[in-house]
């Protein structure tokens, strides 16, 4: 069994490396118009120069995975502010693309919480596919749409006080997503509304892949505390028309009073019970560490699980048990 290792967004080790440098709607219409243009030009090109960087600075330490951010973009998707990057960034975008290609990457978009499909209200689900589009632009830009290693992952929504009515509207509203951004979607459990069973009933039904979260997963755990071994076969069996490993999300808790909140740091007791079931299967997946020190936090706990008797580090980023 092999586990590849990939990390969020920014590389904490590179100096001044962020990705998602924003402009905000309310300081670029305060801006005098002729310069509205230049700072979305300049903005979105340090994004994307830094997101280049991080995706050297991967290969360097043998990272396969990486989530790209979301806020490569400004004002992408606001109606008063939309503006045509992918022609001004053609270049910038396609080099993105084909260093992932020749490097066979495996990287993904993570919408924010608000793109969601279980609101009764229009404008919220129309809002959600428009960003749903702008991502799947992204990897459209970069040439790399079509390939297996891309995904957009969300999660399911809100409950508004009725799941099976919410259930029912995402059933609904999802239709009016594309099927072909459709296809590159995912859907995750979360920590306090969808559990990982009810999140997988949706996979099923939607056909979609499921990433399973396990600290949502111990977070949310239902009225029953379902069986973790069948949990996981489960859910990676909804990546069964894919050409890729499953994928699951790691963290682990704040604190036992901030348990929902992301540690710094993934702790490997608190793991130890997926990392354990996991080997059970012996099926090869992909873990996105969701700390908040980033590509440190991969670094420190692929190093302490390579030290675990009979795990093999296989490169930087990855181990064989």
């Amino acid at each position: 069994m092999r586990v590849r290792f990939g990390y969020v967004s920014t590389a904490l080790s590179l100096w001044e490396c962020s990705p998602s440098k924003t402009l905000t709607f309310t300081r670029w219409k305060a801006m005098p118009k002729d310069e509205r243009m230049e700072k979305l030009i300049d903005v979105t090109g340090q994004n994307l120069k830094n997101t280049l960087r991080m995706l050297h600075y991967n290969v360097a330490h043998e990272i396969e995975l990486y989530r790209m951010s979301s806020s490569i973009v400004p004002l992408a998707t606001h109606p008063e502010a939309t503006w045509d990057y992918r022609t001004i960034f053609k270049k910038e975008l396609l080099e993105i693309g084909e260093f992932i290609k020749k490097q066979k990457l495996r990287v993904s978009l993570h919408p924010n919480q608000y793109t969601l499909f279980t609101s009764e209200k229009k404008q919220i689900t129309k809002n959600a596919v428009l960003d749903m589009q702008y991502h799947y632009d992204l990897f459209e830009g970069m040439d790399i749409v079509n390939e297996d290693r891309v995904n957009i992952n969300i999660h399911v929504g809100g409950a508004y006080g009725d799941k099976t009515k919410a259930l029912e509207r995402f059933h609904k509203n999802i239709k009016q997503l594309p099927e072909i951004v459709k296809q590159k979607m995912t859907l995750e459990n979360d920590d306090k509304t969808y559990t990982s069973l009810e999140t997988l009933s949706v996979c099923r039904k939607e056909k979609v892949p499921m990433v399973f979260d396990y600290h949502h997963h111990m977070a949310n755990l239902g009225e029953e505390e379902p069986d973790l071994n069948q949990v996981i076969s489960d859910t990676f069996a909804t990546w069964s028309n894919w050409s890729i490993p499953p994928k699951v999300h790691i963290s682990s808790p704040k604190s036992e009073k901030e348990f929902r909140s992301h540690a710094d740091y993934v702790s490997l007791d608190f793991i130890m019970p997926f990392l354990k079931a996991t080997k059970e299967l012996q099926i090869d997946y992909d873990i996105m560490i969701e700390a908040k020190q980033k590509d440190r936090s991969l670094i420190k706990l692929v190093d302490e699980i390579s030290k675990i008797r009979g795990i093999k580090r296989k490169s930087g980023a990855s181990i064989e048990w």
